[in-house]
């Protein structure tokens, strides 16, 4: 089983990101799961979202304490520690920054992705949504899940020029990202 943790602020799409990626999985025939947690639901607030990934039924029920991969889409999110809490210890972290990966990797002690998620949406979808960026990053670079699993999660959520942009966005992202170099970390 596969867990990973989402983290951002309301208004960023991080529940949209955890059922996107549960559906990405579905459109595979995995098992799956994927629920949000949060506080006060106000645009800004801190939001964490849960995504489970596996072969055979998933038994488990709680929020995701230890998983193998974040996606962070706030980098501010980052400066506070509850945010790296409990990653595996080879666990990776894709995060939304125009920073370099190997200057956050440095700071987090892990494995880095870092792309430009907001900036990439604004030029294509019109707004700096991150999600779907961030979403494409992670499958390209984990080879968890093919990006044509993600375009089918969001075919059953958009349609017409919404759902373009985001599949135009899906193929660039997938482009700029070292493919499944990060193939072997979930289970290590």
């Amino acid at each position: 089983m596969i867990e990973v943790r989402i983290h951002g602020r309301g208004g960023q799409g991080n529940v949209v990101a955890a059922y996107l990626l549960a559906t990405a999985a579905f459109e595979t025939g995995r098992n799956c799961q994927a629920f949000p947690s949060f506080g006060a639901e106000r645009r800004g607030a801190p939001v964490t979202a849960f995504v489970r990934i596996a072969d055979r039924p998933i038994g488990r029920r709680c929020q995701v304490a230890e998983p193998a991969f974040l996606v962070v889409q706030d980098a501010g999110l980052l400066a506070i520690p509850a945010t790296i809490d409990g990653l595996k210890p080879k666990g990776g972290i894709v995060v939304n920054s125009p920073r370099a990966s190997a200057e956050i990797e440095g700071e987090t002690g892990h494995p880095v992705l870092a792309l430009p998620a907001s900036q990439l949406a604004a030029d294509i979808l019109g707004k700096p949504v991150p999600n779907v960026a961030l979403l494409s990053a992670f499958l390209a670079i984990t080879g968890l899940l093919p990006a044509e699993s993600l375009v089918g999660a969001l075919k059953r959520r958009f349609k017409g020029d919404i759902l373009a942009r985001n599949i135009k966005l899906v193929e660039t992202v997938t482009a700029m990202v070292p493919a499944a170099s990060w193939g072997g970390m979930a289970h290590a």
